[in-house]
C-alpha cells in the first residue's frame, strides 16, 4: 500500500471564527511542501491531517502510520532527551531488567523493543547529535538541537507519512543538510511546511494554500515561483486593462449625461413656447425621459460591469510586500556606549570568556553551530540568566525577542500584548504599526477598541509569524523606545513574503542590532557591521563577513 494523504471537500473553521478553509479537494505522496502566507493555515492542514483537530466538514484520509513533527515542540526543560524521543518508559524497564529485575511489567514495557537504546542512538547519530546523551535534560539543548532530537523521535516510529512544521528553524547548515538527507533518504510520503528555499528545492510537488484553497503545483520551488511569476504578469496586465476599460466607460456616461441635460433643456423649451399641442408634448417628453433612462441605465450597467472586472482583476494580483515604517525614538547617536561584556562565561561555555563592546547604531550578527552559546549569549545581555564570571553592561533601553517568544501573553489579543509594553503611546500610532506589520486594525467607534482579523485576536490563535510580527510591534512600540533590539533566530515560522517584510522593518531601525541567525541571506540584508562567530566550549571570535554559513 503507498503511502498517501487524501483530502476530500475538506474544510475547517475555529468555533466562532471564520473558515480557514472550505471544500479542498486533493492528494499528496512523495515529498511535497505545503506554502502559503502565514495565517492561511498551513499548520491547521497538519493537524488535521496528523488527527489533532477534527474538519468541520469534508475528510482527510491518509494510508499509512503518521508521525507529526510540530514546529514548537511541547517541552519541559526539566525533561531528558529519552523523554522527548518517547523511548524513557521502554529505556527505564530495559534498564531495570539488565540491573536483576524479574517484575512483569518491567517485560512488558520493553515488548519486543529490546534494542531501543541501539536504535535512538543510531537515529542521533545519523542526524549529527553524537554529543546528546539519553538522559541529558532538554533545557541544556538548544533550539535547534531540541528541534533534531523530535526529528529522531518520529522517525524511531518509523512512520510511513511524515508531516513536517518548519523542521529547520533553529539548525545550523550542517544540521539542516542532514535533515535534507533524511527527507531525501525517507522511503514514504513527507508533506512539510517550510520557508527553507534550499528545502523547497528538494521537493517534487508545491501545494499552495490560498484563499482558503488548495493549488497543486509538480515541481519544486523554482517551478513554482516561475508559474506564480507568468500568473502575476498576466494579472498586471489584465488590471491594466480593466482599468483602461473603466476610464471609458466612466467618460462614456459623463458624455450620455451631457447629451441627455441638453435634450432635457430643449424640451423644456419647446413645452415652454407651444409650438405644438400639449397633449403631444407630453407624450413626447415621457418618450424621451424614458429613452433617457434606458440610455443611462445601460452605461450605468457597463461602468458597473468594467468596475467588477478590475476587482476580479485586482484580486488576482498579490498583495506588496513592502513595508514602510519610521522609528525615530529608536536612533541612536554613533559612538554612544551600548553594550560591554568582560570576561562573561556562564554554563561553562565560553571558557576564553566574552568580551564584547557594541557602539552606537552598530549592527552585529552572531553565527555558530545549535549549542555554541548563541542564544545563552543573548538571554545574558537580557538579564535573564546570570553569569559565572565577568560583568555585562547595557547602557541604552533595549529588547529581546527570543526564540520562542515566549513573553506573549497566550491569551491576551495582539493588540493588548503590544499595549501593554506601550501603556500611553496613542492609539493610532500603534494601530497604524500594527498595519504597517501586517496585522490589521480598525476602529471601532468607541475610544482604545479595535476590530480585525488580526488586532483582536488572542495571541494563541495566530500563526507563528503573526506571533513574530505581534512580537516586533510590541518591542518597536516600547517606552521607553528600544536603542538595542537583540533577536534570536527572527525569521522562524516566517513564510518568504513576511521574511522580506521583516528586512525591510529593521531596515528602518535606527538603533543597535544583534541578530543571532542561520540564515546568511537574511544578515546580509540588515546591512551587518560586524560578524562574531560563536565556538562551543571556547568563545566568540570576531569573524569577517561569512562567505558560508558555517
Amino acid at each position: 500500500m503507498t503511502a498517501s494523504i487524501s483530502l476530500n471537500h475538506l474544510g475547517f473553521a475555529w468555533p466562532e471564527g471564520a473558515p480557514v478553509f472550505d471544500g479542498i479537494d486533493g492528494a499528496v505522496t512523495g515529498v511535497t511542501a505545503l506554502v502559503g502566507d502565514n495565517g492561511s493555515g498551513k499548520t491547521t492542514m497538519l493537524r488535521l491531517i496528523a488527527g489533532e483537530l477534527t474538519p468541520t466538514s469534508g475528510a482527510v484520509d491518509v494510508r499509512g502510520e503518521v508521525a507529526y513533527l510540530p514546529q514548537d515542540l511541547p517541552i519541559r526543560t526539566e525533561s531528558t532527551v529519552a523523554e522527548l524521543l518517547d523511548i524513557a518508559d521502554r529505556l527505564d524497564a530495559l534498564r531495570a531488567i539488565e540491573a536483576g529485575s524479574v517484575d512483569e511489567a518491567h517485560f512488558a514495557t520493553v515488548g519486543d523493543d529490546w534494542t531501543v537504546a541501539e536504535r535512538a542512538r543510531a537515529e542521533l547519530d545519523r542526524l549529527g547529535l553524537e554529543h546528546v546523551d539519553l538522559d541529558r535534560t532538554v533545557g541544556s539543548l538548544s533550539g535547534g538541537e531540541s528541534m533534531m532530537v523530535g526529528l529522531a523521535g518520529r522517525l524511531l516510529l518509523s512512520p510511513s507519512v511524515l508531516l513536517l512544521d518548519e523542521p529547520t528553524n533553529n539548525l545550523d547548515r550542517s544540521a539542516r543538510a542532514r535533515l535534507y538527507t533524511a527527507v531525501e533518504e525517507f522511503a514514504g510520503t513527507v508533506l512539510v511546511v517550510s520557508h527553507d528555499r534550499e528545502l523547497l528545492r528538494r521537493v517534487g510537488t508545491v501545494a499552495e494554500l490560498r484563499d482558503r484553497q488548495l493549488r497543486v503545483f509538480h515541481g519544486n520551488l523554482d517551478v513554482y515561483l516561475e508559474a506564480i511569476g507568468v500568473e502575476q504578469e498576466a494579472a498586471r496586465r489584465a488590471v491594466k486593462t480593466a482599468k483602461a476599460d473603466m476610464n471609458k466607460q466612466k467618460q462614456e456616461l459623463i458624455d450620455v449625461q451631457v447629451v441627455l441635460a441638453r435634450r432635457k433643456r430643449y424640451g423644456q423649451k419647446m413645452f415652454e413656447t407651444n409650438r405644438e399641442p400639449r397633449i403631444v408634448m407630453r407624450a413626447r417628453k415621457r418618450a424621451a425621459e424614458v429613452s433617457a433612462a434606458k440610455l443611462k441605465i445601460g452605461h450605468q450597467e457597463d461602468l458597473r460591469e468594467a468596475r467588477e472586472r478590475l476587482d476580479d482583476a485586482e484580486e488576482r494580483v498579490r498583495g506588496d510586500a513592502s513595508i514602510r515604517i519610521d522609528l525615530p525614538d529608536t536612533e541612536i547617536p554613533a559612538g554612544r556606549d551600548v553594550l560591554k561584556l568582560s570576561g562573561v562565561n556562564a554554563r561553562g561555555l565560553f571558557a576564553d570568556g566574552v568580551d564584547l563592546h557594541v557602539r552606537g547604531p552598530e549592527r552585529v550578527a552572531l553565527v555558530g553551530d545549535n549549542g555554541s552559546g548563541k542564544t545563552t549569549l543573548l538571554r545574558i545581555i537580557a538579564g535573564e540568566l546570570d553569569t559565572d564570571a565577568g560583568v555585562s553592561t547595557v547602557a541604552v533601553p533595549f529588547q529581546y525577542l527570543s526564540q520562542r517568544l515566549d513573553h506573549l501573553d497566550e491569551t491576551a489579543t495582539v493588540y493588548e500584548n503590544v499595549r501593554r509594553l506601550a501603556p500611553t503611546r496613542p492609539d493610532a500610532l500603534l494601530r497604524n504599526r500594527l498595519a504597517r506589520l501586517g496585522l490589521r486594525t480598525s476602529r471601532t467607534g468607541r475610544p482604545g477598541e479595535f476590530r480585525s482579523t488580526h488586532a483582536g485576536q488572542p495571541v494563541a490563535e495566530l500563526s507563528g509569524g503573526e506571533r513574530l510580527r505581534t512580537a516586533l510591534a510590541g518591542a518597536l512600540s516600547a517606552e521607553p523606545a528600544p536603542q538595542l533590539l537583540m533577536l534570536d533566530e527572527p525569521t522562524n515560522n516566517l513564510d518568504m513574503l513576511s521574511v522580506t517584510q521583516l528586512e525591510q522593518a529593521l531596515q528602518a531601525y535606527r538603533g543597535a542590532l544583534i541578530v543571532a541567525s542561520h540564515d546568511l541571506d537574511f544578515l546580509r540584508e540588515l546591512g551587518i557591521d560586524r560578524w562574531f562567530h560563536v565556538e562551543r566550549g571556547a568563545g566568540v571570535v570576531e569573524i569577517a563577513e561569512p562567505s558560508d554559513m558555517e
